[in-house]
């Protein structure tokens, strides 16, 4: 059997290794069953159960109150980049309002303005997209649709330690690459939506949390498959979904709950881990470099860079032979990155830590 590596990728990114034996196990037949999970019809009512199992998992973990619908559906997060503003800003003769502090802040400002006026009510594209906004930075409109955040930038490895303030302006938050990484209140946002494929599953699967209110106000004009309201009757059964990814969602999130116990634990977990390389790069007199400011650094994706550019190269291969992959960085940012999402071991980021130290050591 191939060995398995510290994957360190953003996305695809590692899935508990639990999770991932689980399914394993029980790929051929599903127990009880007797077929697979991905030869099961979506209406049957073994399919019917887990849909259902994996919407309470999501509402258990999260706290999320009766008044939201939990939406299990396609396209990932660009899809909704599209589909808050079909939905919630077309025809309104209103304007939304675009928190922009990394790459896909600004993709979905993009998107958003083929559906209607956009504005940006904070840009930190100037330092490249390494901070939040600070106090008084923050021009919101009170009359605005809603306001969009992306909670944490997995390019830039920059975070939201809490959701700025919007009054009664709904608060949409692209979660892709925190979802479930730490407690939140669900009853600040109007909306929020992740792709699966950093901590909740495997891709082809997105989750959308979205309060009742805002299902309501969406046109009818809207094609079915981009229609809030459609979906949410449908109860993410309208059409044929990504089956076996959402199987691999309730199977995260038993785990989740199996070994963490809730959110709070999750929580201190992910500090710890991150303490750990933010603590090796700053300790390292320079040699290495954190790209976000301190206080809005992620805890789930770390973007660092060596002070010598030449060394990246050599950095990344024998990290590679110690089994620590998928550590280059983006392009807009360049150097490394170690995403450490939920299920990323402490071994892993030990490991890590001590390569980025002997590194060091050496040069």
């Amino acid at each position: 059997m191939e060995k398995r590596v510290y994957n360190f990728s953003a996305g695809p990114a590692n899935l508990p290794l639990a999770a991932l034996e689980e399914a394993q196990r029980d790929l051929l037949a599903l127990p009880g069953v007797g077929s697979s999970v991905m030869e099961i019809s979506h209406r049957s009512k073994a399919f019917t159960q887990i849909v259902e199992q994996t919407e309470a998992n999501l509402r258990t973990l999260l706290a999320i109150p009766d008044n939201y619908h939990v939406l299990l559906l396609q396209g990932g997060a660009q899809m909704q980049f599209a589909m808050v503003p079909m939905n919630l800003l077309r025809g309104t003769g209103k304007s939304a309002d675009y928190i922009l502090t990394g790459s896909w802040g600004k993709k979905a400002a993009q998107e958003a303005r083929t559906q209607g006026d956009v504005r940006v009510a904070f840009d930190s594209g100037d330092t490249n997209y390494n901070r939040l906004p600070g106090p008084g930075e923050l021009d919101l409109n009170p009359d605005a649709a809603y306001v969009h955040i992306t909670s944490n930038e997995t390019i830039q490895g920059v975070q939201f330690p809490e959701e700025p303030n919007t009054g009664d302006v709904p608060l949409v938050s692209d979660s892709s690459s925190d979802i479930l990484c730490r407690p939140i209140d669900i009853e600040r946002y109007g909306i929020l939506y992740a792709c699966a494929q950093k901590n909740v599953g495997p891709s082809g699967v997105t989750l959308v949390i979205i309060r009742d209110d805002l299902v309501e106000r969406s046109a009818d004009d809207l094609p079915s498959m981009l229609s809030y309201p459609v979906q949410a009757k449908g109860k993410s059964l309208y059409n044929t979904p990504p089956t076996f990814a959402i199987y691999m969602v309730k199977l995260v999130t038993e785990w989740l709950m199996r070994e963490f116990g809730g959110l709070d634990k999750m929580a201190e977990h992910n500090r710890r881990k991150a303490a750990m390389l933010y603590e090796a790069i700053d300790q390292s007199d320079g040699f290495y470099a954190g790209h976000a400011l301190p206080e809005c650094r992620s805890i789930m994706n770390v973007a660092f860079r060596l002070a010598n550019a030449d060394l990246d190269g050599p950095f990344l291969d024998q990290a590679a032979e110690r089994g620590l992959t998928a550590l280059k960085g983006h392009r807009s940012v360049g150097g490394c990155r170690a995403s450490i999402y939920n299920a990323m071991p402490i071994e892993g980021v030990e490991a890590l830590r001590d390569f980025m130290i002997d590194v060091r050591g050496k040069n």
